[in-house]
């Protein structure tokens, strides 16, 4: 009876699968494997459309914590995370010097154009944030560089943001860190630098306008020396390079940024340097500089024009001499004819005057232009052609000239764009009339030819 009644039930199941197998049947293979590859792709499709979503709610906050919005519900980057800037490369000196230099410079470490004209080095950074329970982001960053025989410790710093309900963007910051060390790329100059370590706080919003305000002190360094003491294996008495404590030399520094003057961007920079008791008194002095930035940026690109004024110092108030006055003045831009054809540029002066010695006074004239051509997204061709002047007050200048070809491959389309591999070709000519006259030589020139390849990269 009970075998009878399940026959309605077996029947059903019996019809309705057998529809499904015959129409199973007249499927073709190719039919079901095109079937079972559009599911596979419409999953995949889904896992990157959650995965994107997920990466849209992060911020990066390690690079630079204090540049981005801070909030409570930011996300924070899972582990350790690896920054830098390094080139590192061959350079083939066929002539008189292997970087084209003119004496004298005090326009950076390029001043006559650094496309095929700069060393090897990095500085390599580990970073790690966390976010409280408060919703503070806090961050921890240790770099070390390798611009020479040693390698140094640069940066060793802690910071926390979104910290003051009433100034979320606010970043108290303690420790050793790059500071105040705003960089002129085309001609890799610091026209203020003081790296060291203290503490500060930066993006402190006061109606709208941000301020940074820190004191910083210069790290203590070392010359190795041999030292009499058998005794010591070594017989050196450092290492080299920098060290833990403070040198004695001290920088209260000042900015004023976020401001706008209709289409201009404004800038604003006050420094004062001393020294603490750590400095023999008779060696003890004062310093100040200040700087200012007017910047335009629109669809085409940017110009810039840089002034600073500093009274016994020149780029840093840690480095200071008596009775010095220093004027750094600058116009430097980018334009962009399409998007495949740009060109940059730059026009600096530096005035080096010491009324006390006026042996060494001189100014110094710059100008660089560097077009640049993308073929594609990855091919590009730079030309760079720099020139400088040192115009002693006495004895004579010191002048030079430099032109730079480079074929480089990058990740993107844009001068703004690494890694980069970068194969050059350099020349140029250095008269040096000045230092010939003060030396008592004949060779005032120098002949310039340089073949090389370099890769680039900030990450």
């Amino acid at each position: 009876m009970k075998n009878i009644k399940k026959l309605p039930l077996t029947m059903a199941v019996i019809a309705a699968l057998c529809p499904i197998s015959v129409l199973a049947q007249e499927f073709t293979q190719e039919q079901i494997d095109a079937i079972v590859a559009k599911a596979v792709d419409k999953a995949l499709a889904d896992r990157q459309a959650k995965m994107d979503a997920a990466v849209a709610k992060k911020v990066d906050v390690v690079t630079e914590p204090q540049s981005a919005a801070q909030s409570p519900d930011m996300a924070i980057p899972f582990g350790i995370k690896f920054t830098g800037y390094a080139r590192y490369g061959a350079h083939f000196q066929a002539a008189d010097q292997k970087y084209v230099a003119v004496d004298g410079s005090y326009n950076g470490a390029s001043a006559i154009g650094r496309l095929g004209n700069e060393g090897n080095g990095g500085e390599f950074q580990l970073s790690k944030a966390f976010k409280g329970e408060n919703g503070a982001i806090w961050d921890i960053n240790v770099m070390i560089d390798h611009w020479g025989d040693e390698v140094n410790l640069k940066k060793a710093y802690a910071g926390v943001t979104n910290i003051m309900a009433s100034n979320p963007n606010a970043y108290f910051w303690a420790g050793r860190d790059f500071h105040q060390r705003p960089q002129q790329g085309i001609n890799d100059y610091f026209w203020m630098n003081h790296d060291g370590q203290g503490a500060g706080v930066k993006n402190f919003d006061i109606g709208g306008v941000q301020f940074d305000v820190a004191t910083v002190a210069a790290v203590e360094s070392c010359s190795p020396e041999v030292m009499e003491d058998e005794a010591n294996p070594s017989r050196i008495t450092c290492t080299g390079g920098s060290g833990t404590g403070d040198k004695g030399n001290y920088a209260a520094t000042s900015k004023i940024h976020g401001m706008k003057l209709g289409p201009i961007d404004l800038e604003l920079y006050a420094n004062y340097g001393f020294d603490s008791k750590a400095v023999e008194s008779d060696k003890r002095l004062n310093a100040w500089q200040g700087g200012v930035v007017l910047s335009h940026t629109n669809d085409s690109g940017v110009n810039k024009v840089i002034a600073r004024y500093s009274d016994n110092s020149d780029n840093s108030v840690f480095n200071k001499t008596e009775d010095l006055t220093t004027v750094y003045a600058s116009f430097e831009g980018l334009h962009k004819f399409t998007p495949q054809t740009q060109v940059e540029y730059i026009l600096a002066f530096h005035d080096y005057d010491n009324s006390r010695d006026k042996s060494d006074n001189r100014k110094n004239y710059n100008a660089i232009i560097r077009p640049m051509h993308w073929w594609n997204d990855v091919h590009s061709t730079w030309l760079e052609a720099g020139w400088q002047h040192v115009d002693y007050d006495n004895g004579g200048d010191n002048k030079g000239w430099k032109l730079t070809l480079s074929q480089n491959m990058s990740i993107a389309m844009g001068p703004e764009f690494r890694p980069m591999l970068r194969f050059y070709v350099t020349g140029g000519k250095v008269d040096n009339e000045h230092t010939a006259r003060v030396n008592g030589t004949d060779d005032t020139t120098l002949d310039d030819f340089n073949v090389g390849a370099m890769w680039e990269a900030w990450f």
